[in-house]
């Protein structure tokens, strides 16, 4: 009796282990993604601080990854990917009021500055995601899951310029800005950016040969890119970024 529990066991066992290998390996459709990340972030919705935004500049965005795609059925899978990538910035904007914390002369001085504001940032990360899919056509796949990301590394920085910091509040001492290395206000926030994010995204595969096709995606950060300690940035900061890219099926 052991010896026949035994060998029932080790039969359970291998069809089991068998199943399990096949589930993992059968229909499985892997695929390798380079791409350029095009975004920014910012708050969702213009403040009322933020009266003008004068300049936007491309930033080296790029994004390199590897995906595996479980097909579940006829037209739904399942997708989980590993990637590389940066999502930076660089803006010009015009504000008014604006919460503030800048560093001149090598004095630090915090309250609500008038004027133009400079802001710089790249978050280099590892980004999984985890999406379902669903197959349109033979060319066309559609998708949409959730991400998380870990940075490795980060900046936030930049500089007030063209205007006035009101220390404390709207009506403290007048602090005049230049444009100069020497008369503009410095800032820093990078250390206060959060190492895990996570978000939700969207997007859409098409083939135009059998392994090569193009992509577009949209992702949006939900946690917010900074601790929620950090209150000088009195908006929520969401890492909100499209990625257009080139997509090679490896098997």
């Amino acid at each position: 009796m052991k010896k026949l529990g035994l060998a029932i066991l080790i039969s359970v066992a291998t069809v089991m282990s068998t199943a399990a290998g096949n589930w993992f390996t059968d229909s499985i459709t892997t695929e390798g993604h380079i791409g350029y990340n095009i975004g920014g972030t910012a708050p969702l919705g213009m403040p009322a601080t933020i009266r003008h935004l004068d300049k936007f500049s491309l930033t080296p965005n790029m994004r390199v990854g590897v995906s595996a795609t479980k097909r579940l059925s006829s037209r739904w899978g399942l997708r989980a990917g590993l990637q590389f990538e940066n999502k930076g910035m660089k803006t010009d904007a015009r504000v008014k009021n604006y919460k503030m914390e800048i560093t001149k002369e090598g004095e630090s001085l915090a309250g609500v500055f008038t004027g133009n504001v400079v802001t710089r940032t790249a978050m280099w990360m590892f980004t999984i995601p985890i999406q379902a899919t669903f197959k349109v056509s033979n060319k066309v796949k559609l998708r949409a899951g959730v991400y998380g990301s870990y940075l490795t590394g980060r900046y936030f920085d930049g500089w007030a310029y063209d205007g006035y910091l009101r220390v404390d509040d709207p009506t403290g001492i007048k602090v005049e800005l230049g444009n100069a290395p020497g008369e503009r206000g410095d800032y820093d926030f990078g250390s206060n950016l959060r190492r895990l994010q996570w978000g939700v995204g969207a997007g859409v595969d098409w083939y135009f040969h059998r392994r090569l096709g193009v992509y577009a995606e949209v992702n949006l950060g939900m946690n917010g890119a900074f601790k929620s300690t950090f209150h000088t940035i009195e908006q929520t900061m969401h890492p909100i970024y499209g990625s257009l890219g080139l997509t090679y099926r490896l098997h």
